[in-house]
């Protein structure tokens, strides 16, 4: 079945083709009824304007995309400190890393990548201003609803990226969270003789942060420690500041101090390090401090940041290799479950190195 065209909607709503045109290019200048009239048609026709092909839905444009959370974490968020050591310039993050590999597959296929990293402006600015103007779609997690992305798909090749598979008909790659944050737990339970162990997630339902709990609570299970049915903490957003709040509310709880601290990230492990650090905490001696992910800030800090980490730049190649496949004949074959493994990266926040 060919793909739904500006006539079609125009058909559909009772409109001309220039109105739907200028529904998606000036939705101001047309009335809010007749413009709701339009974007009702166009979903349930599943249209996604194209930039670039001005209705011609056949047309490529050599561009694909990538959706993702905006992950700032500003120094203004720790208290306005005017110090530079929380400015996401000034490191690799997560979503850095993932775009650094789909950039370079990109190069390598003579595609370009179209980054969008804010939602600002509901579904239909999305689809308007992201999906129409590029030829596939990379997005992460939870971050684009079930909806919207149904609605891209019928005419993009999209591929999820991380957190579990929400659309069964997609393409989806996602890292071994769990067994990587289980293994991480074992190291410090068999290796170190840590027993009091406390775990700091995400009050998002991140599901990677989800992920990585089960393993925490399987390691336990396995060493017959407690296993606790939720976080110790859940922090509002998994950043640095949130990290550095987490460490001073676990250390002001009443009752034995955790003798090791296993962040759902490495973000929040790196302000806990800060925070320890201000209390006169020692770490490792004091208490142990981990993270996930690996991103390159882990290794600068002191004590260097014992973490898990996960293939971040091969999770956007794969992404990219993947579109192209579906962009050069390969888009009726069945969906493909990707999970790429991760690796322990023992250092000094645990005792190790």
């Amino acid at each position: 079945m060919s793909a739904p065209t500006v006539y079609d909607v125009a058909e559909r709503s009772g409109v001309s083709i220039a109105t739907v045109s200028r529904v998606y290019r000036n939705p101001d200048s047309v009335r809010a009824q007749t413009r709701d009239r339009v974007l009702e048609a166009a979903r349930a026709l599943g249209y996604v304007p194209s930039g670039n092909a001005r209705g011609l839905a056949s047309r490529r444009t050599g561009v694909l995309g990538l959706c993702f959370p905006d992950y700032a974490d500003p120094a203004a968020e720790s208290g306005g400190e005017s110090d530079d050591e929380y400015d996401d310039s000034a490191v690799m993050l997560y979503s850095d890393q993932i775009i650094r590999g789909m950039e370079r597959a990109a190069r390598r296929h003579g595609y370009a990548l179209l980054i969008a990293a804010s939602l600002e402006g509901g579904p239909e600015s999305l689809v308007a201003k992201v999906a129409g103007r590029v030829d596939g779609f990379a997005v992460l997690a939870r971050t684009v609803p079930t909806e919207d992305l149904e609605l891209i798909s019928r005419r993009l090749p999209v591929v999820m990226l991380a957190g579990p598979r929400e659309i069964d008909h997609l393409d989806h790659i996602e890292v071994a969270n769990t067994d990587g944050e289980r293994e991480l737990a074992r190291h410090l339970i068999r290796d170190h003789g840590l027993t009091r162990l406390a775990f700091v997630g995400s009050e998002e339902h991140s599901p990677d942060a989800e992920a990585r709990f089960r393993g925490f609570r399987e390691a336990c299970a396995e060493a017959g420690l407690p296993v606790p049915d939720a976080p110790d903490l859940r922090a509002p957003m998994m950043t640095q500041p949130e990290g550095e709040r987490a460490a001073d509310a676990l250390l002001d709880r009443a009752g034995e101090r955790p003798q090791a601290l296993l962040f759902a990230n490495d973000q929040m492990a790196v302000g806990a390090l800060r925070a320890l650090e201000r209390r006169g905490v020692r770490v490792p001696q004091d208490i142990a401090v981990t993270g996930f992910d690996g991103i390159p800030l882990g290794r600068l800090v002191r004590p260097a940041l014992t973490t898990v980490r996960q293939p971040m730049r091969r999770l956007g190649e794969e992404a990219v290799d993947l579109l192209v496949r579906r962009l050069t004949g390969d888009r009726d074959s069945p969906p493909v479950s990707m999970v790429l493994p991760v690796s322990l990266a023992r250092r000094a926040s645990c005792g190790c190195g």
